[in-house]
């Protein structure tokens, strides 16, 4: 027995993709949320149905919880979350849930999906301030996240010095932990938006966005602001034959956020810049958008 392994190669575009699941009988994927986008849009457009597909792992990025919720309820593909490094090895968080929680209504089963879950067995975390404190599991406390475990990074290849800070390895997201252990990763230290000594998400201002029904894929971005240190700049990939403006995005964030997380501009682009894993690469956007917003 075991089971068939199926590869894509190359081939990542979204009908290629699905042709390949449909033929082999995949049940089982994984990939990165960009990856998953271009597949729904594609399923939904020409009115398709996955036959065999029932599962699906997501890491390398935030799953928007609409996107979650779309897999579940249209397409009855369960969605499962994980997290990790290079640095940790494999995966050291994982939303699985348990018989109780699977049993929850169907938004507040997304909302926990949404997460990046608890640790594997074998993975202690914690949540440090910027002085190195420790804080809270308190599900609101907003910290670094460090690692530790027996298969985690010490040093990196050629370096004189450990990596970790007091034998713990900062992963450099920006992270709660709520009283039951469930992580939920708000940003990376170098994403999140600093705007007037508060923090903005950049991850939540983009699945927010993404839940437009005409919105394919959304990017934030902090620039520099003379007033505010830095605020959100917001690029949005319309949907094919989709029409939006800049108001209407505004208009339907300010539904879902708080008044002063609302983008300071929306940039409507063709495409982002995305890596090799599907990632969309926020380093370039910073320098062909990187500038100085004038302030009002």
């Amino acid at each position: 027995g075991g089971a068939k392994l199926v590869l894509p190669g190359p081939r990542l575009d979204a009908a290629s993709l699905y042709e390949l699941m449909e033929t082999e009988r995949v049940t089982v994927s994984a990939g990165v949320p960009t990856i998953w986008m271009g597949l729904i849009q594609y399923v939904e457009k020409n009115q398709l149905r996955f036959t065999t597909m029932r599962r699906t792992g997501v890491g390398g990025s935030a799953m928007p919880k609409a996107l979650i919720a779309k897999f579940d309820d249209m397409f009855d593909v369960d969605v499962c979350h994980g997290w990790g490094m290079t640095e940790t090895t494999a995966i050291a968080t994982i939303s699985n849930l348990g018989t109780d929680e699977a049993a929850l209504p169907p938004d507040e089963r997304h909302t926990l999906i949404a997460k990046q879950g608890k640790s594997v067995f074998g993975i202690e975390l914690k949540l440090v301030d910027a002085q190195g404190a420790t804080l809270p599991r308190d599900g609101a406390s907003q910290g670094e996240l460090m690692v530790r475990g027996q298969w985690i990074v010490d040093r990196y290849h050629k370096a004189e010095r450990s990596a970790l800070v007091d034998g713990w390895f900062p992963t450099g997201d920006i992270a709660t932990i709520d009283p039951q252990g469930v992580v939920h990763i708000r940003d990376r230290t170098k994403d999140v938006i600093k705007s007037g000594g508060e923090w903005i998400s950049s991850i939540d201002l983009e699945n927010a966005a993404v839940a437009h029904p005409a919105v394919a894929m959304a990017a934030v971005i902090g620039i520099k602001h003379p007033q505010w240190d830095e605020r959100p700049l917001l690029f949005i990939v319309r949907k094919p034959d989709q029409s939006v403006d800049k108001q209407q995005i505004l208009d339907f964030l300010a539904e879902r956020v708080a008044k002063w997380w609302l983008p300071d501009d929306v940039m409507f682009v063709e495409s982002l810049p995305l890596g090799g894993t599907g990632k969309v690469q926020k380093n370039e956007l910073r320098q062909q958008h990187g500038g100085v917003f004038s302030g009002d």
